[in-house]
């Protein structure tokens, strides 16, 4: 067997996966920070084997049997992860996993979801009308992206425009790979106060949102309330906000791909399919705990031994996806992973689409000649944070 390798992290381009996914294509051994010292795994690449972890029971998800993937986000004698709190279903299985799930699961349909679509066009055509009062420059990550994407994720879920800021800024410091002690309990103390004091206000005086709603059930208790919010808000602001400004910085790189798409506005749900699986913001991948002794490919997995699932290397599997490193947006993108797979599948996949159709269609029926207005090397990118993306897209328009 070879040695044991980190995850992947370095990138020659800032589209593509890291470059050493491309020397992989299958299982490789991975070395994991786990406490109390040091412990291996494995790397899956390839796509059809990563739909396979992600579909089989007999690998969990629990926050409490993963090992880290990458090192603690600040030193740390031991790492000793405790089970998810109640509430907190992305880090359950089974029953835990499947009842908190059910209770939201009529939020994030597709015809739930559909509806949103006037609200959507409605903060994007206020967005864009600040953008152009303001002249012919902006960073779109703050302009644009960002409070799209919240201002959608707060008006379903039930948080005020007051508390949107604050909570927004510490949930970045969370989105870290690096923070400190100090920086985490303040980040955690915000947060998790702000909403307590909703989830509160909530059972006091159920509104119409969602948090109203799932507290008139009588099926969850104020903390469960507390961190199954966590969940969805900390999970809807960060990645739909990354997908539209990783998206557009890629389609101003690629300008024949955009040119098709303002010839041809039809195309825009399957670009942002193929937006999706080119770019996988989920650059660390997927982590699982084998319950059991598993076969994987012609790999023996043994019980206890975490996976990770490189998902961004599944879309880009040539086996699927013929040349694979080409952004193309006519192509067929059915079986891409970028929201995952199996019953830990992204329960806001559909909000997240629609949203980012919106969004891009949107910003480029507003400004036709959109450009980035900086070089390609001075956009700063997301590779310290647990999702990937751009900190800044400084565009200009005419």
């Amino acid at each position: 067997m070879t040695e044991p390798s980190s995850l992947p992290v370095k990138r020659s381009c800032p589209f593509d996966p890291p470059d050493e996914y491309r020397a992989l294509r299958g299982i490789s051994p991975l070395a994991f920070d786990a406490s109390p010292g040091p412990a291996t795994g494995w790397l899956v690449t390839k796509l059809s084997d990563v739909r396979a972890v992600l579909a089989d029971a007999r690998f969990s998800h629990r926050n409490d049997l993963v090992a880290l993937a990458v090192p603690p986000p600040f030193p740390m004698d031991t790492y000793e992860p405790e089970p998810a709190a109640p509430g907190a279903f992305p880090k359950m299985d089974g029953a835990d996993h499947a009842r908190y799930r059910k209770l939201i699961a009529k939020y994030f349909t597709v015809r739930r979801t559909r509806e949103l679509v006037p609200a959507a066009e409605r903060i994007a055509g206020e967005l864009l009308d600040a953008m152009a009062s303001r002249g012919t420059e902006a960073e779109l990550v703050t302009a644009y992206a960002e409070p799209l994407a919240t201002r959608l994720m707060c008006e379903l879920v039930g948080v005020p425009e007051v508390d949107r800021e604050e909570l927004l800024h510490h949930l970045n410091v969370v989105a870290r790979m690096r923070y400190s002690l100090e920086e985490l309990v303040a980040a955690i103390t915000v947060v998790g106060g702000t909403l307590e004091r909703l989830v509160d206000a909530a059972f006091d005086d159920p509104g119409d949102d969602m948090l109203g709603e799932l507290a008139r059930t009588g099926e969850l208790d104020r903390p469960e309330l507390v961190n199954l919010a966590w969940a969805l808000v900390g999970g809807g602001f960060d990645t739909t906000t990354n997908m539209l400004a990783l998206g557009t910085f890629a389609l101003l790189e690629h300008r024949d791909q955009l040119e098709r798409l303002q010839q041809g506005p039809a195309l825009w749900p399957n670009a942002v399919e193929e937006l999706l699986r080119y770019l996988t913001v989920s650059h660390l991948g997927a982590s699982r705990a084998a319950l059991e002794d598993v076969e994987v490919g012609d790999q023996a997995i043994r019980a206890g031994e975490t996976v990770v699932v490189a998902l961004p290397a599944a879309n880009r599997d040539p086996e699927r996806f013929p040349d694979p490193d080409r952004l193309d947006i006519g192509r067929v993108t059915q079986g891409h992973v970028a929201f995952g797979h199996g019953v830990h599948q992204c329960i806001g996949q559909h909000l997240a689409r629609f949203t980012m159709q919106v969004g891009f269609e949107a910003l480029f029926t507003r400004f036709p000649a959109l450009r980035l207005a900086v070089p390609q090397e001075q956009v700063p990118l997301r590779d310290d944070m647990l999702h990937y993306g751009v900190h800044a897209l400084p565009v200009t328009w005419s």
